[in-house]
């Protein structure tokens, strides 16, 4: 990191040009002798990539941002305060430190937060921000985090590691036992060092793949933002392996956010009830569906599920449901004849467990994007295909 970034003339020629095309201002080159224009544009496209991610770091003058590469593992601030609510105890070891936003959070929660980053010069930019931040009960170590550990005799009431997901040749790697450092080979290691050790894997990762794996889960949390899943978090615990595990699914937002916790017992109990759609249909949050909840939604929220595999729900009786709610207007068998009632109209288009994508719903039936009005293609139980037309309750 070139500490001539912090200067007020550079920062001021950042502000100055803050909604200067990229291109253009790369074509200037840079006015400064100490500062090149690669290092200025690194800047200027950091700022506004997280403009909406991270917008204290947006905002807070003096802020510092390291390669884009480094900017996509990096938590949101929403997702940071979440996890940082459940962090318990005194002191905190972050292993994998990284750009610091989890760690910054950390450090609202907790008296004592020990942040380590292996690489050199994410380090450098993460500790230039911790002081513009003002963060002050927080220790910072460069190195490997495992290494500082083994070198340490030091127990933490919690640890948390986000383990890096591409591999030497920044090739991106989908099992946790690829990632960096290996929590899987290291687990009983770190357990020897706390009482709670947090893991946050990416969100596609298999969840079944990934407790077997981590054997002693006491905890999952599936953490959708805006109905989007960007965080699995996992918490591990120094006790007999299990299968039960307490799964949170929440989904963050401006309103107040959905959140709904089951154990994982619960999902092989539920059975579900099937049935033509009623008066009302329901279609759960992202976080709902990854948890793969698709039976315990049905039998906890007393709703019938219009076929195994459509993940949709009706009632006759309006409820509150993590998820969208719609009126139903009319179900039709889905033909050609279709065409003629939604040609040139406008619609959204939805597809759950149908034959063919949207794209080419929209183009076979002329059918414009957009509108109050929604449209479901999907099979019902009798295997038939058909189309719910609604507007949202």
């Amino acid at each position: 990191m070139n500490a001539a970034l912090l200067r007020p003339d550079v920062q001021a020629y950042l502000s100055e040009h803050a909604h200067t095309d990229l291109h253009t201002f790369i074509l200037k080159g840079s006015p400064f002798e100490d500062v090149s224009i690669q290092e200025l544009a690194q800047q200027l496209d950091g700022r506004r990539r997280m403009r909406h991610k991270l917008p204290l770091w947006h905002k807070t003058d003096g802020i510092l941002f390291p390669p884009k590469l480094n900017l996509e593992q990096t938590s949101s601030e929403v997702t940071a305060s979440y996890k940082a609510s459940l962090m318990k105890g005194v002191t905190l070891f972050d292993g994998t430190g990284g750009f610091g936003i989890d760690s910054y959070y950390f450090a609202q929660q907790l008296p004592q937060i020990t942040y380590t980053e292996k690489n050199e010069s994410l380090f450098a930019f993460a500790k230039a921000n911790f002081e513009q931040l003002q963060v002050d009960n927080l220790t910072m170590v460069q190195g490997d985090s495992l290494n500082y550990l083994k070198a340490h005799h030091s127990n933490y009431d919690v640890m948390y590691f986000d383990p890096g997901r591409r591999d030497s040749t920044k090739t991106k790697v989908f099992r946790l036992e690829d990632c960096e450092p290996d929590i899987v080979m290291h687990r009983r290691f770190l357990l020897g060092k706390t009482k709670q050790l947090w893991v946050k894997t990416a969100p596609f990762l298999d969840i079944t793949a990934a407790a077997n794996a981590l054997k002693q889960v006491s905890q999952l949390h599936i953490i959708a933002v805006d109905n989007e899943v960007k965080e699995l978090l996992w918490c591990v615990e120094d006790v007999s392996p299990t299968y039960d595990y307490t799964i949170t699914v929440v989904n963050l937002k401006k309103t107040p956010s959905d959140k709904q916790t089951f154990r994982h017992s619960d999902l092989r109990k539920a059975t579900a009830r099937y049935a033509a759609p009623g008066k009302f249909l329901y279609e759960p949050n992202a976080a709902l569906l990854k948890a793969g909840a698709f039976e315990w939604i049905g039998d906890h929220f007393s709703l019938y599920k219009l076929e195994k595999h459509s993940h949709l729900y009706t009632s006759d009786q309006l409820i509150v449901f993590p998820g969208r709610c719609f009126n139903i207007l009319e179900v039709f068998p889905y033909s050609k004849a279709l065409k003629k009632r939604y040609a040139g109209k406008q619609y959204n288009v939805t597809t759950r467990n149908f034959p063919l994508k949207v794209a080419d719903i929209r183009k076979k039936l002329n059918i414009k994007d957009g509108g109050s009005a929604y449209l479901f293609f999907t099979t019902l139980v009798d295997q038939s295909l058909v189309v719910i037309e609604c507007t949202k309750a």
